[in-house]
């Protein structure tokens, strides 16, 4: 076992952090996913942090920061660097205890997570650049007003905080083979990996990221930095290591995984039409590492950390959508087609015979590629998924009408 004394968090912090934010964040859910376990072919566990009044496990190490500000700190205020998350944790807890706030937010961040930040009563600053831009400009401004900074992970007391996620699953579900829990700079599994050591040493933990954004799994592993690029999980896309955390989860994690952004997508719209719960990108990670590592937790019993369900409406709708085509319930069909009268109602005529359910069409005459006398016919159509699919296609085929999926 790892020698606690050797980091600046251990267990008796967290131990202590549980009993200083007792009462004033929620012990969420964690509940067997039978569903989710049916899917992944492990016995899946999932712990709703997305259930917090802020919809994160973030207010843990934030009102444990806040807790112990002296009463000079408290009046002079605190600032914080967030891309949503931690600052909604801060902004909301800092006005429960009468400490302003303010909160660098990079300008890229969702709107969602803006206004409700604004709507917790900080003072919100979008700054261009990136995480660490926004960091910089958090710590001048801190400087320059007297604030006391609270980093999203950086900081033994919110990593402390962080880590009562782990008890609260320890004690719930005993003698579990694995958690898993997404990382961006790091503060909740490093909470969480010293409880589960100090605790429940059978148990193993892993982290997981996103691959455009996988620096933490690079330190873990001594692997090269992938090149970055986009992802829908924002809340984990983290390009330096923490300078605390990266030491512990390398002596206290077991594992590091990366998941692509099929798989995070796949976990989002999981969560909402198997466990009808919203999950951010990030928030869906643990069960997107599942997916797409199925054969490493295959017939194990796994705890997973829905940490967060702050997530735009619009991107949730991409998603859902996204994964209809994906499962092909959702098909765009084209094909060239004589342009003579009746023919396209002839077209629609058929598919109406398979059960499939037209939901728009287009009808090209313009093309410079086909005969002047075709049209290209674009067609969107629901199926029941993708065997519904090749039939209605084997269908019209044999009406003579060769449609490709688009």
């Amino acid at each position: 076992m790892t020698n606690a004394g050797a980091f600046p968090v251990s267990l008796a912090d967290v131990l202590a952090a549980r009993d200083r934010i007792a009462g004033q964040v929620l012990v969420t859910p964690f509940l067997e996913a039978r569903v989710l376990s049916q899917i992944t072919g492990a016995r899946v566990f999932v712990k709703f942090e997305n259930l917090q009044f802020t919809a994160s496990f973030k207010e843990r190490g934030a009102l444990n920061r806040l807790a112990q500000l002296s009463a000079d700190e408290a009046r002079r205020g605190v600032a914080a660097m967030s891309a949503g998350n931690h600052a909604q944790g801060v902004a909301f807890h800092a006005r429960r205890l009468g400490v302003p706030a303010l909160i660098i937010m990079p300008i890229t961040t969702p709107l969602t997570k803006v206004e409700q930040t604004r709507a917790h009563g900080a003072e919100v600053l979008l700054h261009a650049g990136d995480l660490a831009d926004c960091a910089s400009e958090a710590r001048r401004l801190a400087d320059e007003r007297g604030l006391t900074l609270i980093p999203p992970y950086d900081d033994p007391h919110v990593i402390a905080g962080q880590g009562t996620v782990a008890l609260e699953m320890i004690e719930a579900q005993p003698g579990l083979d694995a958690f898993i829990v997404p990382v961006g700079g790091g503060g909740l599994i490093s909470g969480m990996a010293i409880a589960t050591r100090a605790l429940a040493p059978g148990t193993k933990v892993y982290g997981v990221q996103a691959q455009t954004h996988a620096a933490m799994s690079a330190d873990f592993t001594g692997a090269a930095v992938g090149a970055g690029g986009s992802t829908i999980a924002e809340g984990i896309a983290v390009k330096t290591p923490g300078a605390l955390t990266a030491p512990i989860i390398r002596a206290c994690v077991d594992g590091m995984f990366t998941v692509p952004e099929g798989a995070i997508e796949k976990a989002v719209a999981l969560f909402i039409n198997v466990e009808k719960t919203v999950a951010e990108g990030a928030g869906a990670a643990a069960l997107a590492c599942l997916l797409a590592h199925r054969e490493a937790f295959e017939g194990k019993s796994v705890g997973i950390v829905l940490s967060g369900g702050n997530i735009d409406a619009r991107l949730i709708a991409s998603v859902l959508m996204r994964e209809l085509v994906r499962e092909q319930r959702l098909v765009t069909i084209r094909f060239a087609l004589a342009d003579q009268p009746g023919l396209l109602a002839r077209v629609t005529a058929v598919m109406a015979q398979t059960g499939a359910n037209v939901i728009e069409v287009q009808h090209r005459r313009t093309g410079l590629a086909l005969a002047a006398n075709e049209a290209t016919v674009e067609i969107t159509f629901e199926s029941r998924g993708a065997e519904h699919a090749r039939d209605v296609l084997d269908v019209l085929a044999r009406e003579g009408f060769d449609a490709q999926i688009v």
